[in-house]
C-alpha cells in the first residue's frame, strides 16, 4: 500500500465505519429533500457546466483564507486581512451547497468520509466566523484563524482523498473510452438494431450503448460516467433520452448532452460509421 501508512489506516477506517450510517442516512434524505426542484439539483451539481460545481466554488474561501494567512504575517495588513476572512466566510455558504449535493450521490464508504471532510470544514468555517467577530470588536483573532486554517487543511486532505483517490466526481466512463478498438470494429448489422430502441454491444470487454434513428447510429460508453451505472438497463423518455438506473443522470442518446444530473459532464461517444451494411465502431 502506497502513501504513509497511518493516514491510510485511518482512512480504510473511516469508510468502514458503519456506525456513521444512521447519520449519514437522515442527512441524505434531509439533503434530498431540501434541494428540489430538480433544475436546483442540477445548478449545483454542474450539470450547466459541463464540470462539478462544488470543486470550482471552494477556490473562494479557499483563496481568501490563505491570503489572509499570508496578510496576518505582515505588519500593518489587518484589515485586509480581515477582509478577506469576511469574503471567505460569505463564500464557504455556495460552496457548501454544491458540496452536500454531491455527497448525497455517493456510495457509503465514500459518505462516511465525506461526513468527516464536511465537519472538519464546518469546524473552519466557524473558527473564521469566530475569528471575524474578534476582529470587529478590535482584537486580533489571528489565532482562531490559523486554527481554522488547520482543521481547512484536514478537510481538505479528505476532500482529495475522495476525488483522486476514490473518484468521487470523477468520469467512470472516460476510461472505458480508451479501451475501445481504434480501429474500424463491427458489432452487427445494421438491420440488427430495431429503431429507438438502445442497444447494447460489448467490444473487447468495453459496454458500448448504441442507438438507431432512420439510417443514423451513435454509440456512447454505457457505463454512466457518475458512478458507472448500466445506461443500457435505464428507461428512455420519449424525446430520446436515456436515464441511468442508479441515481437517475439523464443524456440524450443522439450526442451524449447531459440533460440532469448528478452526472455533470455529456457521456462520451464512440465513432460509428455504416460501411456495407454493418455498423462499425472506433476511438474517437
Amino acid at each position: 500500500m502506497g502513501g504513509n501508512p497511518l493516514l491510510m489506516q485511518i482512512l480504510n477506517r473511516l469508510e468502514e465505519a458503519r456506525s456513521l450510517d444512521g447519520v449519514t442516512e437522515k442527512l441524505q434524505a434531509a439533503v434530498t429533500a431540501a434541494a428540489q426542484p430538480q433544475r436546483v439539483r442540477d445548478v449545483l451539481h454542474g450539470t450547466w457546466l459541463g464540470h462539478p460545481l462544488h470543486p470550482v466554488l471552494v477556490q473562494l474561501p479557499v483563496g481568501a483564507f490563505m491570503s489572509a494567512a499570508v496578510l496576518d504575517l505582515v505588519p500593518g495588513a489587518h484589515k485586509a486581512a480581515t477582509t478577506l476572512i469576511a469574503v471567505g466566510t460569505a463564500g464557504a455558504a455556495p460552496a457548501v451547497a454544491a458540496g452536500w449535493v454531491d455527497w448525497s450521490q455517493l456510495t457509503k464508504d465514500r459518505q462516511r468520509v465525506g461526513l468527516v471532510h464536511a465537519a472538519a470544514n464546518a469546524i473552519a468555517v466557524g473558527l473564521y466566523g469566530a475569528s471575524l467577530v474578534a476582529r470587529l470588536r478590535g482584537r486580533s483573532g489571528r489565532a482562531l484563524s490559523f486554527a481554522g486554517l488547520t482543521v481547512a487543511g484536514l478537510g481538505a486532505y479528505l476532500g482529495g482523498h475522495l476525488s483522486y483517490a476514490r473518484s468521487a466526481g470523477a468520469s467512470h466512463a472516460a476510461t472505458e473510452l480508451t479501451r475501445v478498438p481504434s480501429t474500424w470494429t463491427s458489432v452487427g448489422a445494421l438491420t440488427d438494431f430495431p429503431v429507438r430502441e438502445p442497444v447494447v454491444r460489448t467490444v473487447g470487454d468495453v459496454p458500448v450503448l448504441l442507438w438507431r434513428d432512420g439510417e443514423h447510429v451513435t454509440a456512447m460508453i454505457e457505463r454512466c460516467g457518475h458512478e458507472g451505472g448500466p445506461l443500457g438497463e435505464g428507461d428512455v423518455t420519449p424525446d430520446g433520452c436515456v436515464v441511468c438506473p442508479w441515481h437517475g443522470s439523464t443524456f440524450r442518446l443522439e450526442d451524449g448532452t447531459v440533460v440532469h444530473g448528478p452526472a455533470a459532464a455529456d457521456q462520451p461517444l464512440v465513432r460509428v460509421r455504416v460501411h456495407e451494411g454493418n455498423v462499425e465502431i472506433a476511438q474517437p
